[in-house]
C-alpha cells in the first residue's frame, strides 16, 4: 500500500510493503505517527523538522519526505490524473486508464524547470493512492511508474 501525508511545506510518502514496524517514527514523533489511528500519520502533530529527523531514522525506507515547493498535487479521477500545480500553472501529470484489469498508469511528466524536486513521484502516489482507496489493481506501462512501485 502507498500512501501520502501532506501538509503546506512537506509531503510524506510511506510504502507499507517495505515497512518492517521498527518503531523509530513512533519514538521519534508520537503525536505524528500513531499505530492503530485512522490515518496513522497525522502531520499536524509535530514540526517539520522533528518529522523530518525522525523519518530520517527510518531503516527501511518505508518512509520518505520531501519539500513542497509550493507545488500542490491533486487527484482528478474525472480526467483519469493526478495534476501538480504552480501558481495556477498545470507544470506536471501521471496520466492513467481504467480497464477492466485495474488503472493503467501509462504516462508521467514534470515540467523541466521542476525537475528534481521529486514532484513526479507526488503524482505517482496520488495514483497509486487513489487506486488502493478505489480497490483498484496498478499496471504500470510508464517506466518511471514502474521505478517508483519497485522502491
Amino acid at each position: 500500500m502507498h500512501r501520502v501525508y501532506e501538509n503546506s511545506e512537506i509531503t510524506v510518502f510511506w510504502n507499507s510493503d517495505k515497512c518492517r514496524h521498527a518503531r523509530k517514527c513512533v519514538e521519534g514523533c508520537p503525536g505524528v505517527f500513531e499505530f492503530g489511528r485512522k490515518p496513522w500519520i497525522d502531520l499536524s502533530k509535530g514540526t517539520n523538522p522533528d518529522i523530518w529527523q525522525t523519518i530520517a531514522k527510518c531503516p527501511s525506507g518505508a518512509l520518505g519526505i520531501v519539500y513542497n515547493h509550493d507545488v500542490t498535487v491533486t487527484l482528478e479521477k474525472e480526467n483519469n490524473r493526478s495534476v501538480a500545480t504552480f501558481a495556477g500553472r498545470v507544470i506536471g501529470e501521471c496520466d492513467y486508464q481504467v480497464t477492466g484489469d485495474g488503472w493503467n498508469i501509462y504516462h508521467t511528466e514534470v515540467s523541466p524547470e521542476f525537475g528534481g524536486k521529486q514532484i513526479a513521484k507526488r503524482l505517482v502516489y496520488k495514483v497509486l493512492e487513489g487506486a488502493e482507496r478505489d480497490k483498484a489493481s496498478i499496471i504500470p506501462t510508464c517506466s518511471y511508474a514502474v521505478k517508483i512501485i519497485n522502491e
